[in-house]
């Protein structure tokens, strides 16, 4: 305690936390004085002119200059912005980069020796897209391997696909740390944005490298409950790891609820309003749903409607109405079964096709190669029992189309059909809806395990994605609907999209994280630690040591400071 009441002490910097925001408190006094001044303030009471002066403090000092803003994931943005998009993430980033200025780091399509980690950067709209060449020698275990044959088929509660090795995880690691190294030296004030579930520990690892500025972390998939992730191996070391960034965005409520149930279980951590208090401080858990532009996905729908029509007429339809499909193909997407829906539907009167644009992913992963070997059967199987020369149910299209045209596809379709059979959010299910013509629009079928469903309730004809039944049955139904229900479904969902865009998204989550800290005197406040604004609301030290135990901990890991 000596030590901590040298006045000739440098400076030290002490988080507190008010709600969601961590502020930093430079202490310019000895610490031996704060309990004599603690004490005669609160002799004075916490009168509302106190508190007020206080506040408007607080006002100026989080007026900070601007950040930069570093976007980091696994997957670097497309050479050219007019190729297709091959998930949300990808779409997503690319819009905040093109707006708002931001750089964007990921991995570039090659492979190097990990020795070369500077960030060639080219402009992008007003931000700037960067790529770096992955360690060949982890690369693979860190992509098929940790993160594609464990974490993901893990965060989509598919135990049955788990697969890998302790080696896999020492490559993510590594990798990990390969990335942090390469962004550590970007933008001396820039605030960082790491996105999905490649990146679970890179907050920690750019911690060990010496940076201390916000760092937040957006999951783009979903988060399970506990006894899934305790079939990842090293499951409560990653988890100790997010707990170093300042905030984590999830896409839904249940996700949140998911992901502190996971840390209660697993790390025996406590959290209040979605703050986990952990040994490296403070960490907000909020729920952030991703949303698109749907302004302007809708004039893009309606510009290239004219341009598919040619496309369309040569698809077996029979005077069919059209049903659309569209993902990556990936066997958490349920494509399979959604197949299988379409074999009970061929036998009624009133005649469907299925448009199932099926993006090629992650060929090289054995799991993905054999599921994509599974759905084309399953089209044969379906088309040659039931097409004729004029109709086929299933049009099958293994190929990548451009945003432009997909959104023309959107328009002309009666109904969508979106059932995976777990999903972060789902990002074709919103762009759907934003393609309609509003006076004749489609239907939008979905699974109640998308995070979609959360944004659009029963607006949408929720599903079980497993049922095969099921979903014939949502189609034979969104198929015949009156045009007066499509259209107050589809108005109520519009309204939706609308009031929540990207923009909002991306905005929400960097302002959150930008005003996560800011640097604030000390003789500011009237407590130590005044993100309590009363003392009833602060927790107290009965104890001198836990007094002591309380202001080391603060002073060496950069934490709480709630003195009473």
């Amino acid at each position: 305690m000596d030590a901590l009441n040298n006045a000739n002490s440098p400076r030290r910097y002490l988080t507190w936390q008010t709600g969601a925001v961590h502020e930093l408190i430079a202490f310019e006094q000895p610490l031996r004085d704060l309990p004599q001044e603690r004490e005669q303030q609160a002799e004075v009471g916490p009168s509302r002119p106190v508190v007020s002066a206080a506040d408007q403090r607080f006002n100026t000092a989080a007026q900070q200059p601007h950040r930069s803003l570093i976007a980091i994931s696994n997957r670097g943005a497309t050479v050219n912005s007019d190729q297709p998009k091959t998930g949300g993430l990808s779409a997503a980033l690319e819009c905040v980069v093109e707006r708002s200025g931001a750089v964007w780091v990921g991995f570039s399509e090659h492979l190097g020796d990990g020795d070369k980690q500077q960030v060639p950067l080219v402009q992008r709209g007003n931000g700037q897209i960067g790529w770096l060449d992955g360690p060949a020698a982890d690369y693979s275990r860190y992509y098929q391997g940790f993160a594609n044959s464990i974490l993901w088929p893990a965060l989509h509660s598919l135990p049955d696909r788990i697969s890998g090795s302790e080696e896999d995880y020492k490559s993510y690691r590594d990798v990990n740390a390969f990335m942090a190294r390469a962004v550590s030296e970007l933008g001396d004030n820039a605030v960082y944005w790491v996105h999905d579930y490649h990146f679970l520990p890179l907050g920690a690892d750019l911690h060990r490298l010496g940076i201390d500025r916000p760092i937040g972390h957006f999951l783009h998939t979903p988060w399970p409950e506990s006894d899934m992730m305790e079939r990842v191996p090293n499951s409560g070391e990653l988890m100790k790891c997010m707990l170093e960034y300042d905030l984590l965005g999830f896409q839904t409520d249940r996700d949140v609820s998911n992901f502190l149930a996971c840390v209660q279980s697993h790390l025996g951590l406590e959290s209040k309003n979605g703050v986990v208090f952990s040994d490296h401080g403070q960490t907000q858990c909020q729920n952030f749903p991703i949303g698109i532009d749907p302004k302007q996905f809708e004039q893009c729908a309606a510009d290239s409607l004219e341009a598919q029509k040619a496309y369309i007429s040569q698809l077996k339809l029979g005077g069919a109405k059209l049903v659309i499909g569209v993902d990556r193909l990936d066997y958490t997407k349920g494509i399979d079964n959604r197949i299988k829906a379409f074999d009970l539907l061929a036998v009624e009167p009133q005649r469907v096709s299925l448009l199932q644009i099926a993006t090629p992913s992650r060929g090289d992963i054995q799991a993905y190669s054999e599921y994509r070997r599974d759905v084309e059967r399953l089209v044969n199987q379906v088309n040659n029992r039931h097409g004729t020369d004029e109709w086929m149910p299933i049009i099958y299209e293994n190929r990548s189309f451009t945003q432009a045209e997909i959104a023309g596809l959107y328009r002309a379709a009666r109904v969508c059909v979106v059932t995976p059979l777990r999903d972060g959010m789902n990002l074709v299910a919103k762009e759907y809806i934003a393609a309609q013509d509003p006076s004749d629009p489609g239907v939008l079928v979905l699974s109640k395990f998308a995070g979609a469903a959360e944004d659009f309730g029963e607006d949408a004809l929720l599903v079980n994605p497993r049922l095969s039944d099921e979903i014939a049955t949502a189609i034979s139904r969104a198929a015949s609907m009156p045009r007066e229900e499509r259209i107050q479904r589809w108005r109520r969902m519009m309204d939706k999209l609308e009031a929540y865009t990207i923009h909002h998204w991306s905005a929400d989550f960097v302002r959150q994280l930008d005003s996560s800290r800011v640097t604030v005197p000390a003789d500011h406040f009237h407590y130590v630690g005044l993100g309590w604004i009363s003392e009833a609301q602060m927790p107290s030290y009965r104890t001198e040591p836990e007094l002591h135990t309380a202001l080391t901990r603060a002073l060496d890991k950069n934490w709480v400071l709630p003195i009473v």
